[in-house]
């Protein structure tokens, strides 16, 4: 049965009075943190993430301190806590939320900073079955899930690239975070942890040799903006997978404008085509156009191969 909303109207601007930072990647964490701490707002951070703020001087309060319980299990079990999801979740102009939130002594956060632990990077290395499922984050994506659902009232940011944008904002907004804004990074948020699970997912099934799982999905981080897509009307993205297999996706470019969705597809119809051929035995070029071989062929030399591939179709 689906859940009906109360209609409640949403701020435009709401004002970052307490934030919760607790991340995996440090990145332009302490500059950041700081700038909030100039802003009189009250951090909340967790373990490794306190003591490096801490050891840079910023004044934090550990979870503990808000949930009244300590973090067990080796942190497995730190945030999920009815203080923390509480504090995230509860619509702040509803009459019953804030009574819930008063008699349980719940604190409103208004600013979650999560980013995940490296699961795809850790897979990607090869690291054991042990290893990889101890990588996958719990804690996280249910902050990330709770703060961008609830984004009427709280600020997300899940990347260290969301930071500046924020920062912004909160000095534009004399510590508030537009409504606009708010919503864009939910939907960033949305985004991060659906490719999270998707990479989680896709690892199980190729540990378990998986072929037709129930669920299928793919995703991908944007890498960069393609001048066009198939037509010059459309527009296109490169998106990588984290997968280390060579190909178009791993390569550097080295000259040139910036490339189109058919360059791109091109370039991989020959790569692909010329790595059928066995490079210990000859050299082998392919010249395409809109992902057909025009011309393909083998020579002792990579000169020889390209001056044979050319002559397949001298039009």
């Amino acid at each position: 049965m689906a859940v009906q909303s109360r209609h409640i109207p949403v701020p435009d601007m709401v004002r970052v009075r307490r934030a919760l930072i607790s991340v995996s990647d440090k990145t332009g964490l302490i500059d950041f943190a700081a700038e909030l701490q100039k802003s009189g707002i009250d951090i909340i951070s967790t373990g490794g993430t306190a003591s490096a703020l801490q050891a840079a001087g910023i004044a934090v309060r550990d979870v503990s301190q808000a949930t009244g319980f300590p973090e067990i299990m080796d942190g497995r079990v730190k945030t999920l806590h009815p203080s923390i999801h509480g504090g995230i979740l509860a619509i702040r102009d509803d009459g019953t939320h804030a009574e819930a939130m008063a008699q349980h002594a719940i604190e409103p956060i208004d600013l979650v900073v999560v980013n995940l632990y490296p699961f795809e990077e850790v897979a990607a290395s090869g690291a054991g079955y042990a290893d990889s499922v101890e990588n996958i984050d719990i804690g996280g994506p249910a902050m990330i899930r709770a703060a961008a659902k609830n984004h009427a009232y709280v600020t997300i940011a899940t990347d260290p690239a969301d930071y500046a944008e924020i920062i912004s904002a909160l000095r534009d907004g004399r510590g508030s975070v537009p409504l606009a804004l708010r919503k864009e990074l939910a939907a960033r948020a949305y985004g991060r942890t659906a490719a999270y699970d998707t990479a989680i997912s896709g690892w199980f099934a190729q540990e378990l040799g998986i072929e037709t799982s129930r669920h299928f999905s793919i995703a991908g981080k944007l890498s960069e903006k393609l001048r066009y897509g198939e037509n010059p009307h459309q527009h296109a993205g490169l998106y990588l997978t984290g997968s280390k297999r060579p190909g178009v996706a791993t390569a550097r470019q080295l000259q040139g404008k910036q490339l189109s969705w058919n360059n791109i597809n091109d370039t991989d119809a020959a790569f692909e085509l010329a790595s059928e051929f066995d490079p210990d035995r000859s050299a082998a070029v392919a010249i395409i156009k809109h992902a057909n071989p025009c011309g393909v062929a083998t020579g002792s030399s990579l000169v020889e191969a390209y001056e044979k591939a050319l002559a397949c179709d001298p039009v």
